[in-house]
């Protein structure tokens, strides 16, 4: 009997459990049995690694050949396992040998590719956390030439690509060992990188403008309401420009979530927040994670950035309200029959929706045919606890035709409203390490202390407008924000003030139809 064994890893969500692939030979009729819980692709690859063996130039054993994927429970998929069991058949049939510091180096290595029919190693898909988890081992990394910008983000010194299974035998054997990759330089600005829209290309709004700019310094979520064609997407899709750039951590992290999903991995977006806007038809399972292979959702794709979802009383009803818990808790469980995936989702929210069905409600131009009772059956759609969920609750009205002969050059631009961001960030990760939005209610007494006067406002704010005990914690997270944006160590009355008005939800309790008018304070 011979025996070989070679390491790789699986993927289960963000984690990559280490893989032992063993192969034995005996006599007997020949037989290529695979084990070790494999997937349909898993089982297919006993086909493609014996055509590569063929093709180049060797021998496939004859008798009875056993493939054990290590452990035994744990599922297996991907074409990611056919390099380490075409090496460890060639291992076990003598066909291959390493000896002395060769072996050593085989023992100290893991394996990942795809085999085409001819030999030729093809990119494996999620290879990021296993060169995270590679790395942590002190292993070196065998992968495909296509998979060395992904490996080497996480292990530059560690990865080492190859071409064809031929290469890697002679580098298994010690004749020519590969070259290590390459730096990547995975974390510069891309040459040709795409500036993200201007916050100055938004004519007027400036109340919502400010708005923005609190969510952005906080982290905090945020609904626009308004008349069609006021500006609500438009804004939503300048808060990336007014985000800080993403740290080398977070970056990793948000790659190894684009990794293992649908998405894949892109090496010139490392250093941007995501930006995510799923259709309003989206299931529960493509929002929140799931399916077969519990894959990551749009809130884990949209970790450390941006999910905003337009229309959004056209969402359905339980697809909403499973964002209630990612909100709190910035984490996902995904659990099926066969496996448990967790994936971060500390994302911030954004919406948009339309004051009534039709949308012209609070448009002086046009006329609204949506009856009370329609339009608090449009509104009730989302629900109470989602939006006290979200920190802000903007009310947009019509852009006025003056407006648009404004020079562009007159409004605040993005880089000025991220440098005041930047540094209102700088300040909340110095007094308590995370940003106001997702202050712990027990740093609130110490972080967020109200003097008198300001108690007895806000005990009046909550009394008048019936606030709950969440909506009166998030009310002073924003009120902290808003201190913090004017350079002030302790939250003052005014402050406390605009955090409640920018509730309007709260304010009207769902009562009022006519939005009222917007205030028009520019940014301090």
């Amino acid at each position: 009997m011979a025996f070989a064994r070679v390491a790789c890893r699986a993927q289960v969500g963000l984690e990559a459990p280490l893989v032992a692939v063993e192969v034995s030979l005996t006599p007997g009729l020949p037989v290529f049995s695979l084990v070790g819980l494999p997937a349909m692709v898993v089982r297919e690859s006993k086909e493609r690694v014996r055509a590569a063996l063929l093709n180049s130039h060797f021998e496939v054993p004859a008798g009875h050949i056993t493939v054990n994927l290590a452990p035994a429970d744990l599922p297996k998929e991907g074409g990611r396992f056919d390099l380490p069991i075409a090496l460890s058949v060639l291992l076990a049939s003598g066909q291959l040998e390493a000896r002395g510091p060769a072996a050593r180096t085989l023992a100290a290595s893991e394996f990942y590719g795809e085999l085409g029919l001819t030999g030729e190693l093809k990119p494996a898909r999620a290879l990021l956390p296993a060169a995270a988890a590679a790395r942590r081992a002190g292993h070196a990394l065998i992968v495909p030439r296509a998979n060395a910008a992904e490996a080497s983000a996480v292990a530059p010194s560690l990865v080492h690509p190859a071409e064809h299974l031929l290469e890697v035998c002679a580098h298994v054997s010690g004749r020519k060992p590969l070259l290590p990759a390459a730096p990547a330089g995975a974390f510069a600005e891309p040459e040709t990188r795409q500036l993200p829209p201007d916050l100055a290309d938004v004519r007027g709004q400036l109340y919502a403008k400010r708005a923005l700019t609190i969510a952005a310094a906080g982290a905090h979520g945020l609904l626009f309401i308004g008349p069609r064609g006021c500006g609500k997407s438009m804004l939503a899709q300048r808060l990336p420009s007014l985000l800080p750039p993403l740290t080398a951590s977070e970056a990793l992290e948000v790659a190894a979530i684009a990794s293992v999903s649908g998405a894949g991995f892109c090496g010139t977006a490392l250093t941007l927040r995501p930006f995510r806007s799923p259709h309003h038809g989206t299931t529960t399972a493509a929002l929140i994670g799931g399916g077969a292979r519990a894959r990551p959702g749009e809130i884990s794709l949209a970790h450390q950035g941006v999910l905003f979802l337009d229309e959004l009383p056209e969402f359905a009803r339980p697809v909403l309200e499973a964002l209630r818990e990612p909100l709190e808790t910035g984490v996902v469980d995904v659990a099926r029959a066969a496996l448990h995936a967790h994936y971060p989702a500390a994302f911030q929210l954004v919406a948009a929706m339309n004051p009534c069905p039709c949308g012209r409600l609070g448009d002086p131009g046009t006329d609204c045919d949506c009856t009370p009772a329609q339009v608090r059956r449009y509104r009730a759609g989302v629900s109470g606890p989602l939006l006290d969920r979200l920190d802000l609750q903007v009310e947009m009205g019509p852009v006025a035709a003056g407006e648009f002969d404004v020079a562009a050059s007159g409004a605040e631009a993005s880089a000025a409203a991220a440098a005041r961001v930047r540094r209102a960030r700088a300040v909340q990760l110095e007094r308590q390490g995370v940003c106001n939005a997702r202050l712990a209610d027990a740093e609130l007494p110490r972080c967020c202390a109200l003097d008198v006067p300001g108690q007895r406002f806000l005990a009046m704010a909550v009394q008048r407008f019936g606030l709950s005990a969440r909506a009166r914690q998030r009310v002073l997270r924003v009120a902290r924000t808003i201190a913090d944006l004017d350079g002030r160590p302790t939250i003052a009355v005014s402050q406390l003030s605009e955090a409640v008005m920018l509730r309007c939800l709260d304010r009207a309790a769902l009562a009022a139809i006519a939005p009222s008018a917007p205030c028009d304070r520019r940014p301090a």
